[in-house]
């Protein structure tokens, strides 16, 4: 991503909706790994810092200045590389967590996925966010610089073809699905539109962040603004 919007992130994430939001389910579906998690694609270190209470946390960020920030933000291990040819030995970790990074232009799914599996112990966690719907494409990825967006049943048959076995996914934020809507595809549609990532007034940030609690003990939906996939490593190929 360019320099500014790691800026955005690092000044966001501890306290913006979203960044909250996401981090507390992806901290849900790390429950019970024991052993050393991998962050892949860690950005600013936002949720490696949320899963403090794992004593084995290693972040790798492509981003030289993104990775000096998350070290010093979570106090893991950071590594720079591309998540396209990690610099780890093969069966390392217990789990790897990567939030919104396989959707990124520089990014190559199938080799980031197969590099993963390599990465992972057998029976090892893969938990991944991302973000929903190709038709959802607007001015916030291209800031983001996404360049692909995935369904539950794209982001199933990717992770099926990678090897991993068995994998889950669901929809979640699901509530705000409509507002997402309407911010993406009648509000900032100008090229010159900033990202979705900006600080919320309090009152706005704590609705917003409530609307996602709710969420949270509701039944999954059939829809929503990005995909929670779990899945497990059968070990490297």
């Amino acid at each position: 991503m360019d320099a500014a919007e790691y800026a955005l992130m690092d000044q966001a994430e501890s306290r913006m909706w979203w960044y909250r939001a996401l981090h507390t389910r992806l901290a849900a579906a790390l429950d019970g790994v024991r052993g050393p998690i991998l962050d892949a694609g860690c950005g600013t270190g936002g949720l490696l810092a949320r899963l403090a209470r794992h004593e084995a946390r290693h972040g790798l960020e492509f981003n030289a200045a993104a990775a000096a920030l998350a070290a010093r933000k979570s106090g893991a291990a950071i590594t720079r590389g591309s998540i396209n040819a990690m610099p780890y030995a093969s069966a390392t970790f217990a789990a790897v967590v990567s939030a919104d990074v396989l959707c990124h232009a520089a990014v190559d799914p199938a080799v980031a996925l197969a590099e993963i599996r390599r990465v992972l112990q057998p029976g090892g966690r893969l938990v991944l966010n991302l973000p929903a719907y190709q038709w959802l494409m607007s001015t916030h990825d291209r800031r983001v610089h996404n360049t692909r967006r995935f369904s539950a049943a794209t982001a199933r048959a990717l992770l099926h073809q990678a090897g991993f076995a068995p994998v889950r996914t669901r929809y979640w934020n699901s509530l705000l699905f409509p507002l997402m809507l309407l911010q993406r595809k009648l509000l900032a549609t100008d090229d010159d539109a900033a990202s979705d990532v900006a600080a919320f007034s309090p009152w706005l940030d704590a609705t917003l962040h409530g609307i996602t609690r709710v969420e949270s003990h509701l039944p999954a939906l059939p829809f929503g603004g990005s995909v929670l996939v779990i899945a497990t490593s059968p070990g490297p190929p």
